[in-house]
């Protein structure tokens, strides 16, 4: 549920936005030629790419070059909220705010391959500073003009240039509006273990529920629940043979939420429990 929800344009385009919602809170965001900031306030936000999976923790940002995203808000434990800062880049406004003045990273983008779609933006006092600035003009509209703004934008690609990590965000900011096509198959592989569900899932990929589904059958010849518990069963396995961690540890690390529905799946698919599995690759 949204609490509240306010934006701030720059040639008719929304450029700054700040939310507060009351989690549960998912949502879609296709970027095809836009890139954005997500600066989490309160609470915590996991974001999904085709190919990534991340948490931000509140005060940490995450910076998303053109592509296909999913955010979750997580709330608060004391408030129950979940708030964030948006700032949102446009190919075609940076190009008209900065006029003769093009920065490299807009006139010669990277033709290298890029590794990632995402960067942590660890919070410095310089961010902090300019998150605070945010505010102040969301809570003070009437004095935000179309040169402030100009500003604030300006200030933004600035401070992300020179972040404290700022190889990772630099690599974003090389490639900010170059789309990288991922195939079906990439996509499903690169989230096995993330705690996704098959709807995120269809949704990355740009298909119905019922169109992925059929798709999936056609790649891996499975239902996507069974292929997708039979990679976790089979990385929990490994975990048992391989490490000394506790079993809860393991069922969670591969994303089972439930211990039981774990033992069960585990027994089914290997006809021993997971502390007998572990006893028994002992002895080998």
């Amino acid at each position: 549920m949204i609490v509240n929800h306010h934006v701030i344009k720059l040639f008719d385009k929304k450029i700054f936005e700040r939310g507060l919602v009351k989690p549960p809170f998912k949502n879609l965001n296709p970027m095809p030629n836009e890139a954005c900031l997500l600066y989490v306030l309160e609470g915590s936000n996991n974001s999904y790419s085709e190919k990534e999976a991340m948490t931000i923790n509140k005060e940490e940002g995450v910076l998303m070059k053109c592509g296909n995203y999913i955010y979750e808000g997580i709330s608060n434990e004391e408030t129950g909220n979940f708030g964030f800062i948006a700032i949102h880049f446009y190919p075609e406004v940076l190009l008209k705010i900065y006029k003769n003045d093009v920065p490299g990273f807009l006139k010669n983008p990277s033709t290298d391959k890029f590794k990632r779609s995402m960067a942590v933006l660890k919070t410095d006092v310089l961010i902090r500073k300019y998150i605070e600035g945010l505010i102040f003009y969301f809570e003070n509209p009437d004095i935000v003009t179309e040169e402030l703004t100009v500003l604030k934008m300006k200030e933004i690609i600035l401070l992300l240039l020179n972040s404290t990590n700022a190889p990772d965000v630099l690599e974003i900011m090389q490639n900010l509006f170059i789309h990288k096509s991922y195939s079906f198959k990439e996509v499903i592989e690169s989230h096995i273990f993330s705690s996704i569900t098959l709807q995120d899932l269809a949704k990355l990929t740009n298909k119905s529920l019922a169109s992925f589904k059929r798709e999936f059958k056609n790649t891996y010849n499975d239902s996507p629940a069974n292929y997708i518990k039979n990679r976790r069963l089979e990385r929990a396995a490994s975990f048992l043979r391989l490490t000394d961690n506790s079993i809860n540890h393991i069922a969670y690390d591969c994303q089972f939420t439930n211990l039981s529905h774990f033992s069960k799946s585990f027994k089914a698919k290997y006809n021993q429990s997971p502390s007998d599995y572990r006893m028994s690759q002992l002895h080998k």
